[in-house]
């Protein structure tokens, strides 16, 4: 029986509700105008908080709020760099001594590429 009470209604394109006793909510119009000059309102609730930039439905730009709303400045934080990182865990002195550590053994041929050390071992048995 079921399947006979949706015969010949389509599915969502309808409803058979009326709309009487229904008190609908309070509506406000919100004008808004892109950079290009197009203007549009767009339907919202009075208890809904306004927001200063919408969408143009014509061109995609963003568009400003006619009633002079003005966009919330965002506070953005500094990209941390590495360097800033790396000053987190040490101090310049550190890394100074470190970087003259490493700068020895690089050039005692205790670590670095492969080609550098047979280079520096020629050069000895030449000279």
């Amino acid at each position: 029986m079921a399947e006979r009470t949706l015969r010949g209604a389509r599915l969502g394109g309808q409803s058979f509700e009326d709309e009487r006793g229904i008190e609908f909510a309070a509506r406000q119009q919100v004008g808004y105008r892109c950079e290009r000059g197009h203007e549009f309102e767009i339907t919202m609730s009075d208890e809904a908080e306004i927001p200063a930039t919408w969408e143009c439905p014509r061109c995609g730009a963003e568009s400003l709020s006619v009633s002079g709303i003005q966009p919330e400045a965002k506070a953005e934080k500094p990209a941390r760099t590495h360097w800033d990182m790396l000053l987190e865990r040490r101090s310049e002195k550190e890394l100074e001594d470190i970087l003259k550590e490493r700068l020895e053994l690089l050039r005692g041929g205790e670590i670095g590429p492969a080609h550098l050390h047979r280079a520096s071992t020629r050069k000895k048995k030449v000279s």
